[in-house]
């Protein structure tokens, strides 16, 4: 149980941040980048989620994956050692991942097909998913830079989730295009 009774500690004056271990690592380490972006997608989604008017299943979706991203941010926050701990910590699992996998399907699977890249905008929900889904994008380059350094462990289902919640966002967000009907499209050369 999360148990937060004052919000200011003033221990991470000095540009650092406490881990789960307690460890305490740099504000600006490629793992606090990590979750930290984890975090600002969360944010953008909850966002998007105030003008989901008419979508009550897309909005249950999307209130399950801010869920999930605070599971990706505890993951990420908990490096994995290798070693036993004296806690089992909370990691994003590979029932997530097919989860959000089946949600694509069930909304692509109704989505007017594409003939052309997509622009950022229509309806101000698809807007904002659009927005989220770069946030979700830069986080997952962090996570994969953070998994090429030595010593840092980054889950595969982790990774997974990562990169499947930009490809939700990318469906939501046409969903909430009229279901891809409202979708503005890129026109190559347009304005030459």
């Amino acid at each position: 149980m999360v148990k937060l009774n004052k919000i200011y500690t003033r221990t991470g004056d000095d540009g650092t941040t406490a881990l789960v271990s307690g460890r305490r690592r740099a504000k600006d380490d490629l793992r606090v980048e990590a979750f930290g972006t984890i975090d600002e997608a969360n944010s953008a989604i909850g966002i998007a989620r105030l003008h989901m008017q008419g979508m009550p299943d897309l909005d249950a979706m999307l209130m399950l994956i801010q869920n999930d991203l605070f599971d990706l941010g505890a993951d990420l926050a908990t490096p994995d050692t290798g070693k036993p701990s004296e806690y089992e910590p909370l990691r994003v699992i590979e029932t997530q991942v097919g989860r959000i996998e089946s949600d694509i399907d069930t909304l692509n699977a109704d989505l007017q097909p594409l003939t052309s890249f997509v622009l950022p905008g229509g309806h101000s929900a698809a807007a904002h998913l659009h927005l989220a889904r770069t946030i979700a994008r830069r986080a997952e380059r962090l996570m994969v830079s953070l998994s090429r350094e030595e010593g840092e462990i980054v889950s595969t289902a982790a990774l997974k989730y990562v990169n499947r919640l930009s490809d939700f966002l990318f469906v939501a967000a046409r969903h909430a295009n009229d279901r891809g009907h409202a979708d503005v499209l890129w026109v190559p050369g347009k304005n030459r």
